[in-house]
């Protein structure tokens, strides 16, 4: 076993490995960047190297400077976790060139099954079942364009070189082809520096379902499926194993045909070899079909190990430094069922869009597992994947692990950025999900009723405002005593486009009674928050604004009720950047005339990228910005006027 190993990676990851690692007695070196200098991870390790500035090509991308970081700490070995390097053949060839293990698959594995195309043609080979498609070399847009109407609409145009949801596009006709082409080669290019895509055909009922395998270069086993069908743009928001209504018939199938894989290439470490799955008929042994092979860690990883009692960090050190597999095919097994949940910092009203902000106050439940690599004042930077935690629960069946989900994301509580918060939750009480019956659309055919604003309670209301007021603090017996009766005072909270007045008064220690919506409302503080009409309401007020949380969180901004509101946004006559980001590319000139929804420009951040469109008809009078150039939030990009 190795004394000392470097984690190449940042965030969660990171320190997840650390965990294991120093539970093992292994020391750790962590490597961070610029933007990362008081991360979580560069203090939960043993020792630290700076590696470059904050944008990943200066730092996390810089292969030679961790492996010569590596050296200089004496680290035996390096663990790449996932994305960055972590699929990177030539970073593993570097790192064995210089002496050091990689704790992961070989170079030549990952060769094997980094580019899709020449994967599905191994994996047809090996046995394994793959999806109708063009896999072929010719790119050219026409040849493209004829191999999709060969296969059949609707077809996917997934990047031969990706992963994540990044350089694919869904194509519903032919008439949208070659846009979708464009933007799905540009977006490829960006993430992966390979343009190349492949076609394939479009399961109109798909299920994602993915088998995890463990190797040791000489043989591999499986450790059952996860299904993380619950996407959203090819983006895995919950996942969870084992898949709801799997049979041991296909079980057995998938599991056999991932070992297939596995063996075909040699494969040393934790892989995951993700299917698509036909789930019109349920679930079928003759309905799944090979889509890629991730050679590394997933992110989804927990809700295995929650199912097997596995450690996979610990088999990928103890498999790296020399051990043959841990146990045999028939000595693992299923215990129970177990979910995962991506909390993340996104605006879900805009669109989803990534969002940045100081984690002013950070709470997780302790009903769940939390896999996390930020802290209370810590920073949502722009530069990296906005991802705040990992939240895992695990019961004896589905229907537990869901409650145990759902009530840890009621008791998770966040201030500082917007989140997806209210949004996993509207998700574990959805009808459908919570029957089991899931499928890749669900999200996108649901989107409304999931993001559909709940109307503000009475109670809320009062809660907020007792917290804006500083309620809690107000101890003192005599707290609101007046011979003359209650004082009264007036406050206003914004929600929204929304804003209520209301009128508070002290009653006694701790408590008062806020006049709202004609009535009067008893408030008392309590630890951690109010009790107002029979619940606990948790909240804090933090930079001026009232955070409420649970089930659904709420955000209220503090406002003078004797002021009126004077500034606005750039409306309808202007586009301004959502989020920090780079413009990839204008399509307008001053002078241009567009119609409502026409594409103007290119914004990419957090290694998507996202089109920006006109918000009505008009002539473009000024281009503010251009391609190549980096923008905040906010910054105005385009400003429009009237046609003449």
């Amino acid at each position: 076993m190795f004394d000392k190993i470097l984690v190449a990676n940042r965030g969660e990851i990171a320190c997840r490995i650390i965990q294991t690692a120093r539970s093992m007695g292994v020391r750790c070196v962590a490597v961070y960047s610029d933007a990362d200098a008081g991360a979580l991870h560069v203090e939960l390790a043993d020792q630290a190297v700076h590696i470059g500035g904050p944008a990943s090509r200066d730092s996390y991308l810089r292969g030679d400077v961790i492996i010569r970081a590596a050296l200089q700490t004496g680290a035996q070995a390096i663990h790449p976790g996932y994305g960055f390097l972590s699929e990177n053949p030539e970073f593993v060839d570097a790192v064995a060139a210089a002496g050091l293990v990689f704790i992961g698959p070989s170079a030549s594995a990952i060769r094997a099954m980094g580019l899709k195309d020449a994967a599905k043609v191994l994996m047809q080979d090996a046995g394994v079942p793959v999806v109708p498609g063009y896999h072929g070399t010719n790119q050219d847009p026409d040849h493209l364009a004829h191999a999709a109407d060969a296969i059949g609409y609707p077809v996917l145009i997934k990047a031969v070189a990706g992963g994540g949801g990044k350089g694919m596009r869904l194509v519903e006709a032919p008439s949208s082809f070659m846009e979708a082409l464009e933007s799905a080669k540009g977006e490829a290019a960006t993430a992966f520096g390979n343009d190349a895509v492949l076609i394939e055909k479009y399961v109109t009922k798909p299920r994602h379902i993915e088998v995890q395998v463990f190797g040791d270069g000489r043989d591999a086993v499986h450790l059952f499926e996860r299904d993380c069908s619950l996407q959203r743009r090819h983006q895995k928001v919950i996942e969870e194993a084992p898949a709801p209504g799997m049979t041991d018939e296909m079980r057995s199938a998938m599991g056999q045909a991932a070992v297939r894989a596995a063996r075909a290439i040699g494969y040393c470490g934790a892989g995951t070899v993700e299917f698509i799955v036909d789930g019109s008929d349920g679930l079928r042994a003759d309905r799944f079909w090979f889509m890629e092979m991730n050679t590394r860690l997933q992110v989804e990883h927990p809700v295995t190990e929650a199912i097997t009692g596995v450690d996979l960090v610990e088999w990928q050190l103890r498999v790296a430094g020399g051990e043959a597999l841990p146990c045999t095919q028939d000595q693992l097994s299923i215990t129970g069922h177990a979910l995962e949940a991506r909390l993340y910092a996104e605006d879900v009203p805009a669109g989803f869009l990534p969002a940045t902000g100081r984690l002013q106050h950070l709470r997780f439940s302790d009903m769940a597992r939390t896999d996390t690599g930020v802290r209370a004042g810590d920073d949502i930077s722009p530069w990296y994947d906005p991802m705040i935690a990992k939240i895992i629960a695990h019961g004896p069946s589905r229907a537990i692990a869901l409650a145990r989900l759902r009530a840890a994301l009621a008791d998770t509580e966040v201030a500082g950025s917007v989140t997806n918060l209210a949004f996993l939750g509207a998700l574990t009480r959805h009808e459908g999900f919570s029957a089991g019956d899931v499928d890749t659309g669900l999200i996108g055919r649901d989107i409304a009723g999931l993001t559909a604003q709940v109307a503000v309670t009475p109670a809320e209301l009062a809660a907020a405002a007792a917290c804006a007021t500083g309620l809690a603090q107000l101890r003192d017996p005599l707290a609101g005593f007046c011979p003359s009766g209650p004082v009264w005072r007036d406050l206003a909270l914004t929600y929204g486009e929304d804003v209520h007045h209301l009128r508070l008064a002290v009653t006694g220690p701790a408590q008062a009674l806020v006049a709202v919506s004609g009535g009067q409302v008893a408030v008392r503080a309590c630890d951690g928050g109010y009790q107002v009409q029979g619940l606990r309401v948790a909240a804090a007020c933090l930079g001026g604004q009232v955070y409420l949380f649970g089930a659904t969180p709420r955000v209220f901004a503090l406002s003078d009720p004797l002021s009126r509101q004077t500034g606005q946004g750039a409306g309808a006559d202007g586009v301004v950047a959502p989020m920090p980001g780079l413009v990839k590319a204008v399509f307008v000139s001053e002078g241009d005339k567009v119609d409502e929804g026409a594409r103007l420009l290119v914004l990419e951040a957090m290694k998507m990228e996202h089109t920006l469109t006109a918000p009505r008809s008009g002539c473009v009078a000024e281009v503010l910005a251009q391609a190549g150039a980096q923008v905040a939030a906010g910054d105005a990009l385009i400003r429009l006027e009237d046609a003449p």
